[in-house]
C-alpha cells in the first residue's frame, strides 16, 4: 500500500534509537501513524513538532501493519509562532483533540480543512481562539456529530437563539428556552455567522459548548477524558482573561 499526500503533524515519539513513530492528519486519507526513519535527527526532529505541515510519502507492505513514511516539511509551520506561547499551546491542543478523536485510517477531509484554517488563524491573536471553536464544531460535525444551529429545536424560531441542548445538540431561543435555562448550555452569537463580533465570554462559552459535546459523544464513549492539553488552553485562556 503506498499513497502521497498533505498532512499535519499531530504528534510524534521516539522510537528506536533514531526513529520516530509520527501520527499524522491527512487531507484525503484521515489519521495516519508512521514509522519515520531517522525522526530523532537534527534534520527531522523541527518539522516533527505538532501542527507542522507536511508532504507524505507513505508505504506499507500490507494495508494493516505500521508502515513507513517520508516527510517533507511544507512552510513555517510552528516555529512561526515560537514568540506567542498563547498560539502554541492552541496548535498543541488542536493537534490533542484530533489525534484522540479521529478514528484510524478513516479519511475525515473536513477534519482536515478545519485544522488547516486554525492553524491559518493562530497568526493573528484576536481571531483564533474562536477559529478553535469552530474547529472543534468542525471536527464533531465531520465525526457525525455535528450541533444543529439552524432553528430552535422547539418552536421552529430561526432569530434569538442563544442557548443549545446538551443532550441533542440543538439550538434553542430565548423565549423557548427561559423556564429551562439553567440546564442549557450558551450559544455565543459568532457560531451562528461569521458577521457576528466576539463578546467578553464568548470564547469561554463556545469551549464549554464544544467540550460538553467532545466529551459526551467521542471520548466518553471510548473512556477517555478529554486530552490535558485541551484543559492547559483553558487555563491558559483564562489566564489571559481571553475566555
Amino acid at each position: 500500500m503506498e499513497f502521497e499526500d498533505d498532512a499535519f503533524v499531530l504528534a510524534a515519539r521516539a522510537h528506536g534509537e533514531s526513529g520516530a513513530i509520527v501520527e499524522l492528519l491527512t487531507a484525503r486519507h484521515g489519521r495516519y501513524a508512521a514509522h519515520v526513519a531517522g525522526g530523532g535527527s537534527r534534520r527531522i526532529r523541527p518539522f516533527l513538532q505538532p501542527g507542522a505541515q507536511v508532504l507524505v510519502r507513505y508505504r506499507a507492505r500490507v494495508s494493516d501493519q505500521l508502515g513507513s513514511a517520508s516527510l517533507e516539511p511544507v512552510g513555517e509551520g510552528p516555529g512561526a509562532l515560537f514568540d506567542d506561547p498563547l498560539a502554541l499551546a492552541g496548535l498543541a491542543a488542536a493537534a490533542a483533540v484530533a489525534a484522540g478523536a479521529l478514528p484510524e485510517r478513516e479519511p475525515h477531509p473536513g477534519a482536515y480543512l478545519a485544522f488547516e484554517a486554525l492553524c491559518s488563524a493562530l497568526a493573528i491573536p484576536d481571531i483564533w481562539p474562536a477559529v478553535f471553536v469552530r474547529f472543534e464544531a468542525g471536527l464533531l460535525q465531520d465525526l457525525g456529530f455535528g450541533l444543529d444551529l439552524s432553528k430552535c429545536a422547539a418552536t421552529g424560531a430561526t432569530d434569538d437563539l442563544i442557548y443549545v441542548s446538551p443532550r441533542t445538540g440543538r439550538a434553542v431561543s430565548r423565549g423557548a428556552g427561559e423556564p429551562y435555562k439553567d440546564r442549557l448550555l450558551t450559544l455565543p452569537p459568532f457560531m451562528l455567522g461569521a458577521q457576528a463580533g466576539l463578546s467578553a465570554g464568548d470564547v469561554g462559552a463556545g469551549l464549554g459548548l464544544t467540550g460538553h459535546f467532545l466529551e459526551a459523544f467521542i471520548f466518553g464513549p471510548l473512556n477517555r477524558p478529554l486530552p490535558p492539553a485541551r484543559l492547559w488552553l483553558l487555563d491558559r485562556l483564562r489566564d489571559a482573561d481571553r475566555l
